[in-house]
């Protein structure tokens, strides 16, 4: 799995600061409504949801918010760079503005735990984060993200 396979690049924004967690989430939803042709409304409940299990904010200004998606056929993502850190209950207790959301089939299998650990891998690399913190552009985001899947593959 590559992370071009699962991030398309009409899945990429960024974007100048985000009031809440709750408005992230309903700017993440309509990403994927227009990326993917999901339903907002029941991608932002599944966001929502998952999120109240537990923060998905996991440290160095990363969060990873995932979700189950009825009728998803394949691992989705959307990628958001916040110009302004928001605060989201991470680990670190450090403010997050690089968002990488992962949509999930809701049937059962492993395609959305590899893709969460490619993620994952991928952004604990410091030197990938600095280039994303450093491009404002979605085309030159995803192609950062694009470009680094050998390395996480490694």
């Amino acid at each position: 799995m590559r992370i071009s396979d699962i991030l398309s690049p009409a899945a990429v924004r960024s974007q100048a600061q985000v009031s809440s967690k709750k408005r992230l989430f309903h700017d993440l939803a309509e990403m994927a409504a227009q990326a993917y042709g999901l339903n907002a409304a029941t991608t932002l409940d599944a966001l929502q949801e998952r999120e109240s299990l537990g923060a998905t904010g996991v440290g160095h200004g990363v969060a990873l918010p995932h979700a189950r998606i009825p009728g998803l056929d394949r691992v989705a993502g959307l990628f958001l760079r916040l110009e302004k850190p928001m605060d989201f209950d991470a680990v670190d207790r450090q403010p997050v503005d690089l968002v990488f959301a992962l949509l999930a089939p809701d049937s059962p299998g492993v395609e959305h735990l590899k893709a969460l650990a490619l993620v994952s891998r991928t952004l604990r690399d410091g030197d990938m984060r600095t280039k994303l913190r450093a491009n404002d552009d979605p085309v030159a985001l995803h192609a950062v993200l694009a470009a680094a899947q050998d390395t996480a593959s490694v």
